[in-house]
């Protein structure tokens, strides 16, 4: 498990600024990795049944915890009223230091309402930075970033994998797109995103698209 260093050194000091951090970014960046760097936290899977049957009465859970406690709420937007147990947690056991974590942040604008504001720190955790690829990566080849991409599982693997970004294609699909907004023209979507990463850095032509999808 890789240490990545400087974010956690990020997230540290976000909690000495608000009891709440959001762990945002895209499927398989790296978040339940990073957050299971420490080691004492009480970790919660909320896509688990039981987790969210655990976490109906929230002030009664917070209440059990020991005094300046890391609670980490893993997908956390899977809960029914995700805005509504962090709010209990930072209003009523602000000693708590709470890490959320959650692989689309389209669920979170949903389900996330303005009772957090002021009291949660938002942390975008992109793909593996250059810098940390030589630092936590032990990765110095420039050729090898651009080729297997910024995923730590994809960026670590000797050799491409097409079966790896298939399957992490299929997911960000089936529980971003396919859930949040009920496209069910997968082949059309897939090749709308395929075409727009095929055109990174350029003007985008909404023509052109609309033709070719």
């Amino acid at each position: 498990m890789v240490a990545r260093r400087y974010w956690i050194d990020r997230i540290n000091a976000a909690w000495r600024k608000r009891p709440i951090v959001w762990l945002a970014g895209v499927r398989r960046v790296g978040k339940t990795t990073l957050a299971r760097m420490w080691p004492d936290a009480v970790y919660l899977n909320c896509d688990l049944p039981s987790v969210v049957r655990r976490l109906e009465d929230p002030e009664l859970f917070f209440r059990e915890q020991p005094k300046g406690a890391i609670v980490v709420l893993d997908e956390v937007h899977r809960l029914p009223d995700p805005s509504r147990t962090l709010k209990i947690a930072a209003d009523a056991f602000p000693s708590l230091r709470i890490l959320a974590t959650g692989s689309s942040t389209l669920a979170v604008t949903r389900k996330f309402r303005d009772t957090l504001t002021g009291r949660k720190v938002v942390i975008l955790l992109p793909p593996v930075l250059w810098t940390e690829c030589e630092d936590a990566f032990g990765i110095r080849d420039l050729d090898r970033r651009f080729l297997h991409g910024g995923l730590p599982e994809a960026l670590l693997s000797r050799s491409k994998d097409s079966a790896f970004f298939a399957e992490w294609m299929d997911s960000f699909y089936a529980r971003d797109i396919q859930e949040l907004f009920g496209i069910r023209e997968r082949t059309g979507f897939l090749n709308l995103l395929r075409l727009m990463l095929r055109q990174s850095g350029g003007m985008v032509d909404y023509s052109s698209l609309s033709r070719e999808c």
